[in-house]
């Protein structure tokens, strides 16, 4: 991309959840804050045993609706990690992070730094200490 001065890409690992330890490094993934899943290719996700869970249907900007599968991974990226739902991309999809893993990863895009960085801590209800 000529200007990609709001762009970050960082690497990101797949872990089944089921299967600890055999991880996928995906690198130069596309940190998308507008997309809510990450995406990785279905091949990865298949390779670690990860199973297709049930569809879900997206809309792309241009409008056209598609659906995709997903399934439960572990996803690491930035020094943490997090359990969330990724979708089985197929060819031609983008490899993304997306918001939701972001949240659950407790980290925040600094794009001056052009890195990720902890969101810091996590907001709490405390119970009436009346």
């Amino acid at each position: 991309m000529a200007d990609d001065m709001g762009i970050l890409r960082t690497d990101v690992e797949i872990e089944s959840p089921l299967r600890e330890g055999d991880r996928r490094l995906l690198r130069d993934v596309l940190v998308d804050t507008g997309a809510e899943l990450s995406w990785a290719p279905a091949s990865v996700l298949e390779s670690l045993g990860i199973t297709r869970r049930k569809p879900i249907r997206f809309q792309q900007a241009d409008g056209t609706i598609l659906e995709r599968w997903v399934g439960f991974a572990i996803v690491h990226a930035g020094g943490t990690f997090t359990a969330d739902e990724v979708v089985f991309g197929e060819p031609g999809d983008l490899t993304l992070l997306g918001a939701r893993s972001l949240e659950g990863l407790n980290l925040k895009v600094d794009l001056v730094g052009k890195r990720l960085v902890s969101a810091g801590p996590m907001l709490a209800a405390v119970a009436d200490a009346r």
